[in-house]
């Protein structure tokens, strides 16, 4: 039965097991559980699953498993044709893993028409350690040594779990997960988790399944050998845009 949710979950426990996803509340989509702690095992444990954090600073942790899930498969990316363009210009310079933290920092901060952010020091710290494990990557759109845009997320296996993005130039996140997209699929990953839908997600490609599919997926390619950190972009991506 749906409905149950949300369970509390002691952080004193040596336990990292989550209830099954089924058990998620449908209002708000996906509420699963409260409580617990951000320590690398449960985290790992949770992106297993299908369930991530997402709570603010004057809250416990809010663990969720919307349904249906955003996804992204990397061979079906939009790239509009003004994006296009503006690849083909190569306006930024851009990295992989060469500024975790300050992409974190970049991504917390102030947002038009949003109070507070998700965000917090707790946060940082804990993907800043899945970080220095090579687990928790960072992409980042440079102009000179400004850094203008990029995102992070999380990978297990052959699936990115993507997090939080950041522009303070037009197109700079967009260029930043276009590479991103682009080195994935070199690399043979299967699934990019975008958790929920948005207007700017789907214009990149992304879509929604239902979560069952999503979670079957997630067991199949998270258990698949991927690409531990750091990590290093091997070629500029294609420019053509996608009709």
């Amino acid at each position: 039965m749906r409905g149950q949710a949300p369970f509390w979950i002691d952080s004193s426990a040596a336990s990292v097991q989550f209830p099954d996803v089924l058990l998620a509340l449908e209002e708000p989509n996906g509420l699963l559980a409260v409580g617990g702690d951000l320590r690398v095992e449960r985290l790992l444990a949770a992106y297993r699953h299908g369930i991530f954090p997402w709570y603010n600073d004057d809250q416990p942790i809010l663990w969720w498993s919307p349904d249906p899930r955003a996804v992204l498969f990397p061979e079906r990316l939009k790239v509009s044709r003004s994006l296009g363009k503006t690849l083909r210009k190569h306006p930024f310079r851009v990295t992989a893993d060469q500024a975790f933290a300050e992409v974190m920092a970049a991504c917390g901060g102030p947002r038009r028409g949003a109070n507070g952010t998700w965000i917090t020091p707790a946060i940082k710290q804990a993907y800043g350690r899945l970080h220095e494990l090579g687990i928790a990557h960072s992409v980042e759109s440079w102009r000179g040594d400004e850094l203008v845009g990029g995102l992070y997320g999380v990978a297990i296996g052959r699936v990115f779990f993507g997090e939080s993005m950041f522009s303070r130039v037009t197109d700079a996140s967009k260029v930043a997960f276009v590479y991103l997209v682009r080195q994935l699929q070199r690399w043979g990953y299967e699934l990019i988790d975008c958790q929920v839908r948005t207007e700017h997600l789907v214009s990149l490609g992304a879509e929604t399944i239902p979560r069952a599919e999503f979670t079957r997926l997630l067991e199949r390619w998270s258990a698949v050998e991927g690409r531990p950190g750091p990590w290093i972009l091997e070629e500029p991506p294609e420019a053509d845009a996608t009709p």
